[in-house]
Order: C-alpha cells, then structure tokens, then sequence
C-alpha cells in the first residue's frame, strides 16, 4: 500500500503528497474548495486558457516549498522534519481564504476584511479540527516563529506562492515573455543570519524574475478587459446587495444570500458563528449561477448588467497616465443617462474611475539579498547591472475609466 498520493500537475509534473497531515490537508473541505474558485478570476475574458484553479497553485506552490527545503538542506541550512512539514502545511493553506472572483469579493460582499485575514480564521477552525496539529504552520505563518526565513519562504518578496503563480499564470495564459526559472531561483537559495538571499550565480535569474512580474501584472493582471470585467461584476453584487436590503427577493445560493443580506465587517467576524460556515461554501459558481439568473430580473439595471457580461458586451476602458477631466467624466455620464434613460443613482452603476499602482520591487520591504562569495550582501537594487533603484522602485499609476459604451 502506497504512502503517498500522486498529483499530476501541468506545470510541474508529478507531485507527491506523503500520507499523514499534508493529505489530510489536501483532502479537506476547505482546500477542494479551491478548485471550484479560478486563479486569475476574470482574466478568461482576455486569455481563453487562463481555466485553472486556487487548489493547482496551492499545490504547485507546495511542490517549490519541498524543492527549497531540499534545496537549503544541501546547503546545511537545518530544518527539523517538524518545521519541513509546518512550511507544507502553511503554503498549502495559504490562500484558503480567497473568495469568489479573487479580489472582487474584499470590495463588494465584505467590508474591510482581507483574504488574508480569512486564510488565518479557516487556517485556526481547522487547527482545532486536527486537535492543534497546524499550531507550528500556523506561528511560520504569523512570522511569530524564531525562524524569519521559514516565515520568508510563505511571505515574502521571493517567496514560493510568488514563484508558482507566475509559472502557472504564465503557463495557462500563454504568456511566454512571463517564463522564470523556479528551479534555478530555488537552487540559488540560501541563508544568512536567519533571513534568505540569493547566492550571486542566481542574480540573472532574479533580474529576469522581477521583471517577469512587472510584465506579468500590466499584461495579464491588470489588463484593462479584465479590469473592466472585475468592475461590472462588482456594480452587479453592489445592485445586488441593494435591492436585498430593499427586501427584494432575489435568486441567490444560500451562501450567497448570507452574504447579500448582512452587512459583513471585522466585527460581525467576532459577533456571528454563520459567516466562515457560509463563507466555506462560496465559490466561484454561486456567483456565475446567481448572475444568470439576474439577467432576467424585473430590475433593469441588475439585469442588463448581468446579461452585459454573460454576453461579453463589456465597459469600454481607457487607460491614462493623467487622472481623466471632471467635464469629460460628466459629458461621458449625461451620455450614458441619456442612451439608457437612467436616474441619477442608477448611472453610477454603469461607469468606475480606479487609480491603480504597482511597483516590481519594494526596496522598503522584505528586500532581495545577493550573496557574494566572499561573505558580502547587496540588495538587489544595488547589485544587479541592468536594473537600477530608480527603475526598480518607481511606483507606476494608470488610471482606469470604465463605462458602459453608448455609442
């Protein structure tokens, strides 16, 4: 009899997952949840391939996170088998608290709490479950453990849920120019004084990595059709959600109902027992049944909405560098009321206004060290030939103006 469960993974290959916890892990109602919620959300509209779930990054993530171990350990780095399983276990949950549509629900059916704060409640019910077999994973996963770069190889700049979702989102996108090498980077790890940095062989590597992830985040993340579609699924819950507080009985999973009909903040995190319980069965499909059914609703702005996105009839968007005019915004608006013969209070359903920002790297962060073969470090903004701290840390903000097209 086997001890192992064998995952083939199409970016990575075989994946074995060793009987015990880690199985046991995967094998949970919360972890197979996240093969119901996609990876990139709605970044399908624009990359047709882009089909793969939170559970294959989770556990893709999870493969690297065996390979740095091994990778360290070669190196004499010691990690107990203890702590080896504790980092196995935090990256595998690591993204358990993502919802629906990745982001989209942080804005519309929660109100000021992160994915990442519901990674930790879900990550805690299920310590309780597995009688406090994930208190280690869970101390790594706080940083609250005396190994930082344990907690680094979960968190950090150069971390392994990183790695993974640039070679997956790369890979099923078909963005080739998003191509790093993982195994190099991660045979290029080492330690020094308890935080990771990167032996010097390795800085090609890390120049192509950031730059990866710069490419990656203004073609595929951030591209304007799927801002634009992030945008009207937003408008559509945000409808939603009023017609529900106006005791309109829409179609809705009891999930998702839940969540349409009370207002969720961090203090209803601490006052209701309902909403991890419902939160756990919330996936991508409530919402995409939920829409469909709301393109026939009597509400006209619901449902045009809805049936705008089932039928791929999106906002038009522009991007600039500048903030966009008031009277050009308002001269877009009067046209949108007039085509559509919409009030005051339903034209703000059919246009957004987003500045968003996005550095490749931090240098105030938790910085990339190059270790040297005489002992030496240098971040990487100071030791990389071809990218210097100026082009590294300049923070680029566009400016997104959707809206539905009248013309």
């Amino acid at each position: 009899m086997t001890n192992n469960k064998i995952i083939n993974d199409a970016v990575f290959g075989f994946i074995r997952i060793p009987k015990g916890l880690l199985l046991d892990i995967v094998k949970h109602p919360v972890m197979q949840r996240l093969s119901r919620i996609k990876q990139l959300g709605m970044t399908s509209f624009v990359y047709p391939g882009a089909q793969h779930t939170r559970f294959q990054h989770s556990i893709g993530a999870y493969h690297l996170m065996t390979e740095a171990i091994h990778s360290l350990r070669q190196k004499g780095i010691f990690i107990f088998e203890s702590e080896a399983e504790a980092i196995c276990a935090a990256i595998l949950l690591h993204d358990v608290g993502h919802g629906p549509f990745s982001h989209v629900l942080e804005h519309t059916l929660m109100n000021g709490i992160s994915h990442e704060e519901m990674s930790l409640l879900l990550m805690e019910e299920i310590n309780q479950e597995m009688n406090g077999s994930l208190t280690l994973a869970l101390k790594i996963f706080k940083n609250d453990y005396n190994k930082l770069f344990l907690h680094q190889l979960i968190s950090s700049q150069l971390d392994m849920d990183r790695l993974d979702y640039l070679c997956r989102d790369s890979f099923f996108c078909g963005v080739t120019e998003g191509n790093i090498s993982s195994a190099r980077i991660i045979k290029m790890l080492n330690v020094v004084e308890d935080k990771l940095v990167i032996d010097s062989k390795g800085i090609f590597s890390i120049e192509n990595y950031l730059t990866s992830r710069r490419l990656m985040y203004w073609q595929v993340y951030l591209h304007k059709t799927t801002v634009a579609c992030e945008k009207m699924l937003i408008n559509i819950l945000n409808r939603a959600r009023l017609l529900a507080k106006n005791s309109v009985d829409l179609f809705a999973s009891p999930a998702l109902k839940f969540f349409l009909n009370n207002d969720i903040d961090k203090s209803f995190i601490v006052s209701s027992n309902d909403l991890l319980n419902n939160y756990k069965l919330l996936d991508d499909n409530d919402i995409w049944c939920a829409v469909k059914v709301w393109s026939q609703c009597k509400d006209k702005v619901l449902s045009f909405l809805s049936n705008s996105l089932i039928n791929r009839k999106l906002f038009k968007v522009e991007v600039s560098e500048t903030p966009f005019d008031e009277d050009y915004i308002n001269d877009i608006k009067n046209n949108i009321s007039k085509t559509y013969h919409l009030n005051e209070d339903e034209i703000s359903y059919f246009y957004s206004i987003n500045i968003i920002q996005k550095d490749m790297y931090d240098v105030n962060d938790d910085n990339i060290d190059i270790l040297y073969k005489d002992g030496s470090i240098k971040d990487i903004a100071d030791a990389s030939e071809i990218l210097n701290v100026s082009l590294l840390s300049k923070k680029i903000r566009k400016y997104y103006l959707c809206y539905q097209r009248y013309k």
